[in-house]
């Protein structure tokens, strides 16, 4: 891999798009790289990731101008089908994603972001869809995932105007969860994936299924997903574990407890 770099930590892959040169720029080749780096990991070892991107200025600066400036409308549609099935891919993902955002993420970087499960994000962390000053569209989810965020409104407002927010609007309006000092940001995404991996694998798996695909339907179908992903849990060992080790240290509490005598 030239652009992409992983790292497993225990339980824990990191991703780093690593193209500082170009502020982490998405191309052709960084999308490939991604693609196949996720089709690369190994879930009986992973339980959650962070996405980040090298260096402190850029988490990723959107999507290479360089590469878009050419292209005809068939191009141009086949590219934004390739980011899109790519960052698909990455929402879809079996096991929950943080994006650990150090910087601007603007275009494709917003989208890749708002693709992650959670976003963190450092004090000069960036945020925009800048596209229609380029006299294009946000081409990879953007106009649908920042919608259902923040709202239909403030996702018309940053679109339509093209202007870029800072990490404490972005932590406003509900686009990312929590701002850490920049020096801190990885530590942080560590700790909360390192909390996620901690928690039974394949109940982590199937809240994140039935969040979202519930979204995709109306509550009645939404509950019948949640009931199908809830039953799918008994009979695991994770499921026998967690509920008899509960069991045993309320038995062990109970035992503790010194009966109130009156005399």
């Amino acid at each position: 891999m030239e652009f992409i770099t992983y790292e497993q930590d225990g339980f824990v892959g990191v991703i780093t798009i690593n193209r500082p040169k170009a502020l982490n720029a998405l191309n052709s080749q960084v999308l490939d790289e991604l693609n196949e780096t996720l089709d690369s990991i190994n879930l009986d070892n992973t339980r959650a990731l962070i996405l980040t991107g090298a260096g402190d200025k850029s988490f990723v600066a959107g999507a290479d101008i360089g590469e878009m400036s050419t292209l005809t409308k068939a191009e141009g549609e086949a590219f934004g089908k390739k980011g899109n099935d790519v960052f698909r891919k990455l929402e879809t993902f079996p096991i929950p994603v943080i994006a650990a955002v150090n910087g601007f993420a603007l275009g494709g970087g917003c989208e890749i972001s708002m693709s992650c499960d959670i976003r963190i994000c450092s004090e000069n962390a960036i945020f925009g869809q800048p596209e229609v000053g380029l006299g294009i569209t946000p081409g990879f989810g953007g106009t649908q995932r920042l919608a259902r965020l923040v709202g239909a409104g403030m996702a018309k407002q940053m679109i339509y105007t093209a202007r870029n927010i800072k990490a404490d609007e972005a932590y406003r309006i509900g686009l990312v969860n929590a701002v850490y000092p920049a020096d801190e940001l990885m530590e942080q995404a560590r700790k909360m994936a390192a909390g996620i991996a901690a928690n039974a694998p394949i109940a982590v798996r199937n809240c994140k299924k039935a969040i979202n695909d519930g979204l995709q339907v109306d509550m009645d179908q939404a509950i019948v997903i949640e009931e199908k992903l809830f039953g799918d849990c008994f009979e695991t060992e994770d499921q026998k574990a967690g509920m008899s080790n509960f069991l045993e240290k309320d038995k062990e509490k109970k035992l503790k407890v010194v009966p109130f005598q009156n005399k």
